[in-house]
This record gives C-alpha cells, structure tokens and sequence, in this order.
C-alpha cells in the first residue's frame, strides 16, 4: 500500500515562493511517475504537472509553464513542487499523486488524473492580493 503525504501549504502574498513536498511510504516511488494537482473551491480538480519515473522528463500546465517546477529525490522518496512569483488564482488545495503505470517509457510524464492511482490528503495554498 502506498501513502503520500503533502507538506508545505500556507499563506502567501501574491509575488511570493513556496515549495511543497510530498514523501511516500512503501518501495513503489522510484519506479512511479509522480503528478501534481490542484482543486479550487467550487472547481474540478486540475493538473498542475506532473515528472517521469527517471525525474528527466516533466510537463506542466499552461497556466504554471515557467513559474513551477516538479524534482523527485528518490533516496527521500519525496517529490517537490517548486512555486515561483504566485497568484491569487493559484490559490488551491495541492495534491500530489502517483503512477502505476510501471509498463511506462521511463520518459513518460502521466498527464492524466485518471493515470494516477494514489493520492495525497491535500494541502491548503492560499495567496493573498
């Protein structure tokens, strides 16, 4: 069974940084792809990006390209989301998932929120203006 914590939430002023982590449990994580999303009050959830297997390869949506950046550390079993010059619409509830798609090119970045097995609990990002 995997378990996949997020840490790292807060309040932030628009401009700011932040960085999320998110450590999982069992021996699955170097061989997973790992993804980020984020759900709004009143919104469907939405990906934000997501890292290959290899940590080479990573994709991002529209919306964060350039400002975000995904890393994995395997020896900590742990992926980051990096979090530059925020906004208030980036005000969310973060969560980070993985991949069991163990099959996959160790290219391959899961884009998919149905490609994603395990999910973290959540944590709360929230930008003021």
């Amino acid at each position: 069974q995997v378990q996949l914590v997020e840490s790292g939430g807060g309040l932030v002023q628009a401009g700011d940084s932040l960085r999320l982590s998110c450590a999982a449990s069992g021996r699955t994580f170097s061989r997973s792809a790992m993804g980020w999303f984020r759900q709004a009050p009143g919104k469907e959830r939405e990906v934000v990006g997501g890292i290959s297997k290899n940590g080479i390869s990573t994709a991002y949506a529209d919306s964060v390209k350039g400002r975000f950046t995904i890393s994995r550390d395997d020896a900590k079993n742990t992926v980051y989301l990096q979090m530059n010059s925020l906004k208030p619409r980036d005000a969310a509830v973060y969560f980070c998932a993985l991949s069991t798609r163990y099959s996959r090119s160790s290219y391959y970045v899961e884009r998919d929120r149905s490609s994603y097995d395990y999910w973290g609990q959540g944590t709360q990002v929230t930008v003021s203006s």
